[in-house]
């Protein structure tokens, strides 16, 4: 895993794949929903900034040549004065155009970022979720012989879980766990980290929980979703949405030089404002603004990168599939992909006192997009210097897990039973009951 510094790098999608394959790239756009005028706009700053490229170096070729003669003439001792005038002119009209080339690439630099990777070729092209495919489901939904009740009544009545003080120490979108609830959370933690390290061959890390906006940007958080995170303005750090940020900036600027893939595993806390999520489901932890998930981050080369995004999703199930929870995959459309990957694939969990499935795991190749935004280059076999590829996955997040697990495990006594692949992580507990519930004295 050793990596050597890196120079200058790219934020941006491949400028030349643009100039290259416009109508791709703006079909691409249409896809994903996005405007595809945008590479309009966009081919137009370019073709400005090549221009004044041009431009400037013509000038700095004249002016060489008559500093060339100057030269030649001051030799001859004859009178230069006039072309000295007119170096001063070509030399103030040279820092007039330089100063509007790096205006013109930071106008470029800006109106790159803004650009969504495009959508691999296998991704079927759709406007919304509906439009989403089931690649598989499995597990068994449980049958009750009596009416399920969702997960707040469940936690509450086990005393494991308190919203009315979690409202008031915070404000509403936050949980609380308390007693046996706290010890589930982080029994599952653990339980996930151990699997990721020593059965899918994952590398465990501790980063920190906020990031600068450089991070922020290589990853693709960055200009667009700033609405949705937290900002301490104070020192411009960003409250991490997810622990994909700093893991996969591990290697920022940097060229790998040891084999790849390089698999990463992390939990952290998460924090996300979720601007645009009005009107949505709030009761509850179904969706909060603090949250606690186990990520994984692989860097692979190209080749096999889409081996690689099968075999991360494998692992986010196999969360599952130990836990014995029934669950469905789904493979997103192209107007259900985020901004910044190329293919996606979600994971549900069923959760019978919503009567819906509720999405714990997005697993999403971005294939080069991240690593020109981020500068994470490897070396290949022969020597050449070439952008990773980035995967990341959730393995899994908590909240809606618990929930699952709460909901599907509910009995009629109130109790919940657990799986058995916790009880390691429990010392021993296999149901939580009303009596066992433990409250602060």
């Amino acid at each position: 895993m050793c990596a050597k510094n890196l120079g200058e790098k790219k934020k941006m999608l491949d400028i030349k794949l643009i100039r290259e394959a416009e109508d791709k790239v703006r079909n691409g756009l249409l896809a994903k929903g996005a405007d595809p005028g945008t590479v309009r706009r966009l081919l137009e700053i370019d073709g400005r900034r090549r221009q004044l490229l041009t431009d400037v170096e013509q000038l700095k070729n004249t002016r060489n040549t008559v500093s060339r003669e100057i030269g030649a003439l001051k030799r001859k001792g004859e009178d230069t004065a006039e072309l000295q005038v007119s170096m001063r002119d070509l030399g103030s009209r040279i820092g007039e155009l330089d100063a509007r080339v790096r205006e013109t690439e930071q106008e470029l630099s800006a109106a790159m970022l803004l650009i969504p990777n495009l959508p691999h070729d296998s991704v079927p092209v759709g406007h919304d979720e509906s439009a989403n495919s089931v690649v598989r489901e499995a597990g068994l939904k449980r049958r009750f012989e009596f009416e399920p009740k969702g997960h707040v009544e469940i936690g509450e009545r086990l005393g494991i879980l308190d919203l009315p003080r979690a409202t008031r120490m915070t404000g509403p979108g936050y949980p609380l766990l308390v007693g046996t609830g706290a010890r589930l959370e982080r029994a599952l933690i653990n339980m996930m980290l151990d699997m990721h390290v020593r059965d899918h061959g994952y590398t465990e890390v501790w980063p920190p929980a906020l990031c600068n906006t450089a991070a922020m940007t290589g990853t693709g958080q960055l200009p667009k979703m700033a609405d949705d995170m937290y900002h301490v303005e104070a020192d411009d750090l960003w409250l991490i949405p997810t622990a994909e940020v700093p893991v996969t900036n591990y290697f920022r600027e940097e060229i790998i030089e040891g084999p790849l893939p390089i698999r990463l595993t992390a939990y952290t806390p998460c924090f996300r404002r979720e601007a645009g999520a009005a009107g949505k489901e709030t009761r509850g932890i179904i969706r909060v603004h603090q949250f606690d998930k186990v990520e994984m981050v692989k860097f692979t080369s190209p080749e096999t990168s889409y081996d690689e995004l099968e075999s991360l999703v494998d692992n986010a199930e196999d969360v599952l599939r130990r836990l014995e929870l029934p669950y469905r995959v789904l493979q997103l459309c192209s107007g259900d992909l985020s901004f910044a990957a190329a293919k996606c694939y979600d994971i549900e969990l069923w959760a019978p006192g919503q009567k819906a499935w509720l999405e714990v795991s997005s697993c999403s190749n971005f294939e080069d997009f991240q690593a020109r935004r981020a500068g994470i280059r490897f070396r290949d076999g022969k020597g050449k210097v070439r952008f990773v590829h980035t995967l990341n996955g959730s393995g899994v997040a908590l909240p809606r897990l618990i929930v699952a697990l709460l909901e599907n495990g509910q009995q009629a006594d109130g109790s919940v039973v657990l799986p058995e692949a916790l009880a390691p992580y429990m010392g021993g507990i296999s149901k939580i009951e009303v009596a066992e519930a433990d409250q602060p004295a």
